[in-house]
């Protein structure tokens, strides 16, 4: 970075080519070494998508999806998705570690930012799964499954207009195990696939909360896979999506994510990749996802 011009290959090679460990030990060293913030330096020697990507790299994970949240939340207009995407997906555990994290860095709590940002039963989603509460157990009760199941169809496709508090109270509290048992069983009762039922009985942010809900219980990768696709099918891109699901999974399930979109879409997340970005946000991001299946 030093002098006139920056050295992104170097950049790239360097931050794209290490692990996320490794990365917060060279913003330690670097700064020990050179009396200078590493992130500070990166911010004014980059620009755009390709900055974005990586100052997300060198964010602690955690921290990466609390600076999203709020960005999600900041200003005029919401990114739903990402509220959405973010809380449907991770674990008990890594909610709790965000809301810590949210707490220290802003002096305000996750939730009152999502009450006085959200409304209706959209809001009551999000502050449900905002409190990291479902169960982590495996344990599934047969009866109370076919019970839950037979509760979400009444709330819904059995009567008209549709009771969302139930919704809400069984898919955001109970655990994997059982819920998969319950959409088994609900598919037997209402004769159609539960995100049939959520789709023609819900709408808008809703809508989409509670299918992120049910496709993350059934098949994260997939869910992943799904919203990379959505950021490049069509005209233009959507970068922050993109950009959010390959910085904060590149070390988790990359290979995974890659499988599903390779079955679910017949081609390769690398060929996707390489066809809708360019220069070196493309070569950052190829070297993200990895290879080409």
């Amino acid at each position: 970075m030093k002098g006139l011009g920056t050295d992104e290959d170097a950049i790239i090679d360097i931050v794209a080519k290490r692990s996320i460990f490794q990365r917060q030990e060279i913003l330690i060293a670097y700064k020990s070494t050179i009396g200078r913030d590493l992130i500070g330096d990166l911010k004014s020697e980059l620009s755009g998508n390709f900055e974005k990507v990586i100052i997300g790299l060198m964010t602690s994970i955690t921290l990466y999806d609390v600076q999203e949240l709020k960005r999600a939340m900041k200003g005029a207009g919401t990114d739903e998705g990402c509220l959405i995407e973010i809380l449907a997906s991770r674990s008990s555990e890594e909610i709790q570690r965000i809301n810590e994290t949210y707490h220290r860095q802003y002096g305000t709590t996750l939730e009152k930012d999502i009450v006085s940002d959200t409304s209706s039963m959209f809001r009551r989603v999000l502050v449900s799964l905002a409190t990291g509460n479902r169960d982590q157990g495996n344990y599934v009760d047969e009866g109370l499954a076919q019970q839950d199941a037979q509760c979400l169809y009444e709330a819904g496709e059995k009567k008209w207009g549709t009771n969302e508090g139930q919704f809400l109270t069984i898919l955001c509290s109970r655990n994997r195990s059982h819920l998969l048992k319950v959409f088994d069983e609900y598919r037997k009762i209402a004769k159609k696939d539960i995100t049939e039922s959520i789709k023609s009985e819900m709408s808008g942010d809703l809508e989409d909360a509670l299918l992120a809900v049910v496709k993350c219980i059934r098949n994260k990768h997939a869910y992943f896979a799904e919203r990379l696709y959505g950021s490049m099918k069509g005209l233009g891109t959507d970068d922050d999506t993109l950009i959010r699901v390959m910085v904060s999974r590149c070390e988790i399930d990359m290979l995974d994510i890659r499988h599903e979109f390779k079955t679910m879409y017949g081609k390769s997340l690398y060929s996707f990749i390489q066809g809708d970005t360019s220069g070196d946000y493309k070569k950052v991001l190829l070297l993200l996802c990895g290879g080409e299946d």
